[in-house]
């Protein structure tokens, strides 16, 4: 689980270009929306599209994206359950 944690952090700086963010400054339970991370709607998408195109999940309800999207840690258990790649 902490080598996914760890790659979706990598993941999340490359396809978000958030340049000035190293992987060492994301807590596994830091918000990534709001105070947090800081993220907004469309950075939400691109996790989103980021989900099917590498681990296979498709997420048709945006509600599930909000709960999803609440910290690394969350994702990471979402995707160790769900994920077809």
């Amino acid at each position: 689980m902490e080598n996914l944690k760890l790659e979706l952090k990598e993941k999340i700086i490359e396809n978000l270009n958030l340049e000035d963010v190293e992987v060492n400054e994301i807590g596994d339970n830091d918000p990534l929306f709001g105070d947090g991370l800081g993220l907004d709607s469309i950075d939400a998408l691109e996790l989103i599209v980021m989900l099917d195109k590498d681990y296979g999940i498709k997420l048709s309800d945006p509600k599930l994206g909000k709960t999803i999207f609440q910290s690394i840690d969350v994702m990471a258990k979402y995707i160790a359950e769900n994920r077809s790649k």
